[in-house]
């Protein structure tokens, strides 16, 4: 594997492969993980944006009812405060 110690430019990282990132060190969400995992409903002010989802991944959240974009929000929330607090550590 290939270390990346400094900064990289947009050229740079578009040139990484995959195989070359090594994320032995990233845990799997695997079934387990999403078994006991929580919703948490944030409740902050949103900003309108547009997005581009995976069609079968939007079509499974709607079809989880009304609010489905706040579960999208939260699931959201829930990896960014994961990984910022391992940041912050």
């Amino acid at each position: 594997m290939k270390r990346y110690d400094k900064p990289m430019t947009i050229a740079e990282m578009k040139a990484v492969k995959d195989s070359d990132i090594d994320f032995s060190d990233i845990p799997e969400a695997d079934a387990n993980f999403w078994a006991s995992a929580k919703l948490r409903m944030p409740d902050r002010p949103k900003t309108a944006t547009n997005v581009r989802y995976d069609s079968d991944m939007l079509e499974w959240f709607k079809a989880q009812g009304k609010g489905y974009q706040s579960r999208m929000n939260a699931v959201l929330r829930s990896f960014y405060e994961a990984h910022t607090s391992q940041t912050k550590r």
